[in-house]
Order: C-alpha cells, then sequence, then structure tokens
C-alpha cells in the first residue's frame, strides 16, 4: 500500500515539473519573439539606415546569417546555467523556481521596451534576472535554514561581476573604437569617396571581409558540433595564414570586380556586414531566449533519471558541469527568431531610434534637451577652440576639407527617399560592431549586442559631424535616455524576478499559474496600445508628403489643405465628443478624448517643427506662400490649445466627480456646439478643395457664433450671481464659451490665411 501511495506521489511530482517545462519552452518561445523584436534590428540599422538594397533583400540576408548563427550557439548556453549563480548548492525545486522567474519577467520587461520602441539589452536582461531571482532564493535559504551557506557561497560573485563589468566596459570602447575608427575611415575617402574606391576600396573591402570571415567563421567554427574535433585543431594553429590568405584573395577579387564591372565594394560589405552581425548575434544572445528552458529541461533530466524522490534534497551539481545542447533546439530557435523579424511591426519601431539619432541630416528630433546634454555640448565647444588654437591652419583647413559633407548634402536633398546616412558609415558600423561581438562570443562573454551596435552607430555619428550645434543637444540627451534606459534594465530585471521568485517560492503551482496570466495580460495590453499607436502614425503618414526635394508652391498647398482640412476636422470631433461625454458625464469617453487631444497636440508640434525644414526646401520665388504657410500652422497650433482647455478641465470635473450641469445648460451647450460644429466643417471643406467664394458665409456664421456665445455668457454669470448653480460648473461653462471663442476666430484667421497662400 506504501509503495502505491509513493508511486502516485513520484507521478504526480513529475506531471508537475513537467508543466513546469513545458512551460518552460513556451515562455522561451515568446521570449524568442519578444526579444528579437529589440535586439535582433541591431545588425539592420546599417543596411537599412543607408539603403543598401530593397528591404526584402536586407531581410534575406539578415535571416541565413540568423539561421546559421544558431547553430554556433551552443558554448553559449553555460551563462544561462552557472554563469552567474552556483547551481551545485541550489536543490532541483529552487533551481526551477529561478528559472521560471527569469522566464516571466523577461518575457514582461522585454515586451515594454518593444511597445516604447526603446533599444534595450536581452543580454542584461537575462544576467540580472538570473542574479536576482538567485539572491532572492539564496535569502530565502539562509533565512529558514541555519547550516546555510553564506550569500557569496550562492553567487557565483567572480563571474557575475565578470559579465556585468564586461557589459560596461563594452559601451565605452564600442563608442570609442568607432568614433576612432570611422574618423580615419572619413579622412581617408572622404564623403566623395567614388574616386578613392577605385584605387583602395578593395583594400578596405579584403580588410573588412576578413576581418568578419575571421572572428565568425574561424574563431565561430570552435564551438560548432558538426566540425571535426581535428579541422578545428588545424584552424586554430594556421589562423594567421588563412587571414592572410583570406586578405589577398577578397582584396584582388574586389578589386577585378569593381575594374571589369563596376561592382559596388561597399554595398557588397553593408551586405556581407548584414549576414555576419546577424550570425553574430544568433551565436551570441541565443542563450538569452532559449538557455535558461534548456537549462530548465536538463535540470528535469538529471533529477528523474537519478532516481531522486526529493526535489528540494536533490543538489543540482549536474548543471555545473557540461551539457550538451541538440542541434535541432538551436536551429527552432533560429526559424522563431527568422519568423519574427519578417513580421514584428514593433521591432521596426525599435530600429528608427537608432535611425534618429545617428542619421546625417538634420530635422524633427525625437528627443528634447537636458541640462547633462548642454553641458557635454558646451564642454565639446570649449574643447573645439582649444584644438583650433593648438592645431596649426593647414592642417585645420585640410581636415575641415576632408570632412566636407556639402556636396552629399546636395546629392540627398535632391533625393525623394534619401538614406539616414552613407555607405562608408554603414560599412563600418558592421565592420567594427560584428567583429566586437563575434570576439566576445569566441571567448564566451555574453557581450551585450544592443550595446555595442548602438554605441558604435553613436561613435561614427559623431566622429562624422552627424551631430551639428543644431542638433547635437538632442541626440546627446536621446543617446542618454537610452542609455539611461539601459541601467533602468538591469534594476527593474534584478527586483521583479526577485519579487516574482518569491511569489513562486511561497505559493507554488497557484503563483506559477496567476503570474502566467499577469504575463499574458501585460502583452495583451502592451500590444493594444502599440496597436494604436501605429494606427495613429499610420493616419500621420497618408497625410504626410515627402518633404525631400524641392517643393514648389502648388505642392506644398496641396498638402497643406491636406493637412489643415485633416486637423479641423479632427478637432471638431473631438471637441463634439468630449463635450457630450462631460454632459452624460462619460468618464471613460473622456478619457480617450483627452488622449486624442494629446495626440493633436504633438501632431501640430511637429508640424510646425518641419515647416521651417519644407521653408527651406522652397522655390526661392515661393517665400511669400511660406509666410502664409507659416500663419497657417500657427493658427492650428491656437486652435489644439483650445481643444486641449476644453478636453483636459471637463475630464477633470468628471473624474472628480462634481456637481453635473443642469438640463438648461446642457441643452445650450448641447445646440452652440452643434453650430460650432457645422462652422468647422464648412471651412474644413472650403480648405480642403481650396474654393474660397463661400468666405462671406464663414464670416456672417463666426459673427453669428459670437453673438450666441456673448448671450451664453450673459445667461450664465445671471445664474452665477443669482447663487442657483455650482461655482465648480459655471466656471468650466464659462471655460468652454472662451475656448470656443477662440477656436471659431482662430478658424476664420486660418481660413482667410489659406486664402491669400492659395491665391
Amino acid at each position: 500500500m506504501g509503495f502505491s501511495v509513493n508511486v502516485k506521489i513520484i507521478y504526480c511530482m513529475e506531471t508537475f515539473y513537467i508543466f513546469v517545462v513545458v512551460v518552460l519552452f513556451l515562455l522561451a518561445a515568446s521570449d524568442l519573439v519578444v526579444g528579437v523584436a529589440n535586439d535582433a534590428v541591431n545588425f539592420l540599422n546599417s543596411a537599412v539606415g543607408s539603403k543598401v538594397a530593397g528591404f526584402k533583400t536586407i531581410m534575406i540576408v539578415a535571416a541565413f546569417g540568423i539561421l546559421i548563427g544558431s547553430i554556433f550557439a551552443g558554448g553559449m548556453m553555460e551563462v544561462a546555467r552557472k554563469g552567474v549563480f552556483n547551481p551545485g548548492n541550489f536543490y532541483f525545486d529552487e533551481i526551477m523556481i529561478i528559472f521560471l522567474a527569469v522566464m516571466i519577467t523577461d518575457v514582461i520587461l522585454l515586451d515594454g521596451f518593444n511597445t516604447l520602441g526603446l533599444p534595450t539589452s536581452t543580454t542584461v536582461s537575462i544576467v540580472f534576472e538570473l542574479l536576482g531571482a538567485a539572491v532572492a532564493i539564496s535569502l530565502l535559504k539562509i533565512s529558514h535554514d541555519p547550516n546555510a551557506l553564506p550569500l557569496a557561497e550562492y553567487i557565483n560573485t567572480t563571474k557575475a561581476l565578470a559579465i556585468i563589468s564586461g557589459i560596461l566596459i563594452s559601451v565605452v570602447v564600442a563608442f570609442t573604437v568607432g568614433a576612432i575608427l570611422q574618423y580615419i575611415v572619413r579622412l581617408i575617402f572622404t564623403f566623395d569617396y567614388d574616386k578613392k574606391l577605385k584605387y583602395i576600396g578593395a583594400i578596405f573591402g579584403g580588410l573588412s571581409l576578413s576581418l568578419i570571415g575571421y572572428f565568425i567563421i574561424f574563431k565561430g567554427a570552435k564551438d560548432a558540433s558538426f566540425i571535426p574535433a581535428e579541422v578545428k585543431d588545424w584552424i586554430a594553429g594556421n589562423i594567421s595564414l588563412m587571414l592572410l590568405i583570406s586578405f589577398v584573395f577578397w582584396t584582388v577579387l574586389l578589386q577585378l570586380l569593381h575594374l571589369l564591372f563596376k561592382f559596388n565594394i561597399l554595398k557588397f560589405i553593408v551586405l556581407a556586414g548584414t549576414f555576419s552581425l546577424a550570425m553574430a548575434f544568433s551565436g551570441n544572445d541565443l542563450v538569452n531566449f532559449i538557455g535558461v528552458a534548456l537549462a530548465g529541461l536538463a535540470s528535469f533530466q538529471n533529477f528523474f533519471g537519478s532516481g531522486a524522490t526529493d526535489p528540494h534534497a536533490f543538489q543540482m551539481t549536474a548543471l555545473s558541469g557540461q551539457v550538451p545542447t541538440h542541434g535541432y533546439m538551436l536551429i527552432i530557435a533560429g526559424a522563431i527568431m527568422v519568423i519574427t523579424l519578417w513580421t514584428s511591426k514593433k521591432a521596426r519601431a525599435v530600429v528608427r531610434t537608432s535611425l534618429d539619432l545617428s542619421r546625417q541630416e538634420e530635422g524633427e528630433e525625437r528627443f528634447g534637451s537636458s541640462a547633462l546634454a548642454r553641458g557635454v555640448v558646451r564642454g565639446s565647444l570649449n574643447s573645439g577652440k582649444w584644438l583650433k588654437n593648438v592645431l596649426p591652419d593647414s592642417v585645420r583647413a585640410k581636415i575641415e576639407k576632408r570632412f566636407d559633407a556639402s556636396k552629399y548634402n546636395s546629392r540627398v536633398a535632391a533625393m525623394t527617399n534619401p538614406p539616414a546616412f552613407d555607405l562608408l558609415r554603414a560599412a563600418n558600423n558592421l565592420v567594427v560592431a560584428s567583429t566586437l561581438i563575434a570576439f566576445a562570443t569566441s571567448l564566451k562573454l555574453p557581450l551585450s549586442t544592443t550595446y555595442v551596435t548602438f554605441m558604435v552607430a553613436m561613435g561614427t555619428s559623431l566622429a562624422d559631424q552627424a551631430w551639428g550645434r543644431d542638433s547635437a543637444v538632442y541626440r546627446i540627451t536621446g543617446v542618454f535616455s537610452v542609455i539611461g534606459g539601459w541601467f533602468l534594465t538591469a534594476i527593474v530585471a534584478f527586483l521583479v524576478s526577485a519579487i516574482m521568485a518569491t511569489i513562486i517560492y511561497f505559493s507554488g503551482s497557484v503563483g506559477i499559474v496567476l503570474l502566467i496570466a499577469l504575463a499574458i495580460f501585460m502583452v495583451v495590453r502592451t500590444q493594444r496600445y502599440f496597436n494604436k499607436k501605429e494606427k495613429t502614425e499610420e493616419v500621420e503618414t497618408k497625410r504626410k508628403v515627402l518633404d525631400f526635394g524641392l517643393m514648389d508652391r502648388d505642392e506644398l498647398m496641396k498638402q497643406c489643405n491636406s493637412e489643415v482640412a485633416g486637423f479641423i476636422t479632427d478637432f471638431s470631433r473631438v471637441l463634439s465628443s468630449s463635450v457630450s461625454a462631460l454632459l452624460s458625464e462619460d468618464r471613460k469617453q473622456l478619457d480617450e478624448d483627452l488622449a486624442e487631444s494629446t495626440g493633436l497636440h504633438g501632431r501640430a508640434k511637429r508640424l510646425r517643427k518641419t515647416s521651417y525644414h519644407r521653408l527651406r526646401l522652397l522655390e526661392e520665388n515661393s517665400i511669400d506662400s511660406g509666410l502664409h504657410y507659416i500663419q497657417v500652422v500657427d493658427y492650428l497650433r491656437e486652435m489644439v490649445h483650445a481643444v486641449q482647455y476644453i478636453v483636459e478641465p471637463a475630464s477633470v470635473h468628471v473624474s472628480n466627480n462634481h456637481k453635473p450641469f443642469t438640463d438648461s445648460q446642457k441643452a445650450e451647450i448641447s445646440e452652440y456646439i452643434q453650430q460650432v460644429e457645422r462652422y468647422l466643417k464648412l471651412c474644413a471643406s472650403s480648405i480642403l478643395v481650396s474654393d474660397f467664394s463661400n468666405i462671406t458665409e464663414i464670416i456672417n456664421q463666426h459673427n453669428q457664433l459670437n453673438d450666441i456665445n456673448a448671450e451664453l455668457v450673459k445667461g450664465q454669470l445671471k445664474r452665477l450671481k443669482s447663487e442657483k448653480g455650482s461655482t465648480k460648473v459655471s466656471v468650466l461653462y464659462l471655460n468652454i464659451m472662451q475656448e470656443t471663442k477662440n477656436m471659431i476666430l482662430d478658424g476664420l484667421k486660418l481660413v482667410k490665411a489659406q486664402r491669400d497662400f492659395v491665391n
């Protein structure tokens, strides 16, 4: 009878841990999706930014790199098992708690960063999640067991500190190396590099491709299970010879191709670099996504294969040794990564952040300015003045000539869809980043691909003088914001993973189910938010005409008509919806209207910034049109402010549960807002078709609305004096009257400015 009971207990326990392992792999698959959406785009930035080829071509090259790189990832799995903590000092059930906490945290954390469109590091997140969960379980062991070991015995402090310091050092190294090498390369080739490529382009290409081949193929081959040991030994003993042969081969081949077929050497380097960086990414970062799940599977197999029955008494010393990784699992993981790369919209949102900060041209900046960035810019300017005084005038003039980008900027300005930067910088980005990442991979160091690729791109941007005085403070603020997000990643990953581990430790299977449900809920909510954000951006994109190339008055007029009519229609809709929600005390609708009015404000602000860029591209004989265009944009902003000043107080009023409007007040405002809506619709239709023959009717409606407004204000003031109404309701009522009065006045001014612009 006792044996039968024990068998049932073991069966139930095995079923439970099978469930845990399945959950780990499901979370690993989810982690692949959210992780690749953030991290894998790092190797797309240079190719996409330089527009080296069509997007599909770039994706195909990257996909092959990922699939091949996944085969070389086996050696990196050691980090997930024993790189941060000492598994031999933990029991089986504790190890599984750590792994579950890490995977749940990673999915939630990375998805949040993806939704915000910010690049973060999957390496940093996984290291600090492992550290946080392991510390939490260690502290619980110490608090419950008087014979427990000191905390330092549970955590692999030496290795963890080496990993963390290596990741942080990589930030400085990547930025510095990227800036120095780009400075040297630009001095040699300049921005007008076509002539130089005829003579020394093949040497640059041979060196670049040799470095890529050395670190990716020769170093990476050490961990490939399908390559015989004797072949690996031969490669290791003949690296110098292979490097020399590779350099000579590529140099001669590229030179011949360029002379005979006008072969574009830089394009080939960028595509080869994209392939190599994708391969390095897959080999280096695959551990971040599936390493924990594979370690969980190895723990499960070790525990039940040993015949042990008590998960709280079985020490996981087996994880301290070598555990083979099945190749088919790596290939499956690589396939998931490729599919995600093709289908994820969040991946492309993260790309935009890096490109915005590294593009060569000025324009609308995504980030604002900060005191720290302003200090850095001032310090740089002072250093530049000092260098100018030190360097001889002749040397300084030669250097400035090598960095003269005026011809390049003229070519870019004439393009309808220009690149963010040229092929030379893109090639250097990829060569430097892939070399650093592949080198770290060969040493089994979990260096962050995000940090390296991002900081290399920032360093090359600095060397290329892409951060001019009009953009430097915003770009540097953006860089600091991203780096600050990286530190936030580490702190949040540590704390959240520790909390997750503690919850699972005390609640068991119930806690696991609840936390998984929480992860699903968070991912669904962020996806809804992202979809809504994408829809808004798509609508704006449809309204937007490309700003590049010379724009004559007729083109600007068409663009202005579409934008202005769209804005007025949106004003009218938000105004009507918010007042209706106020009168019916619909808080949810008011929240939506408030969000939309904030979006309108952002759109108007961006339109104001880009208006000067458009005017700069106007033909010289269109100056008068430009002045009217600026007036139109200014009136639009004033109308946006009026809408906001109506929606925000209305939302506060309903949220605070203040007294509602009386029936008579509701009737007055409803009728008045309907007339305002008809007036705005008339303005929008006139502008859209550029027909201002009804300008007299618009003026008459404006005057009538002013008269109605004045009567309503008098009536409300009488109520206020007679103390028959609520003070807060009266203030809100009068605020609506004042802001709508401003709106209809600005609407009339806008129509007149648009009429002058058209005529």
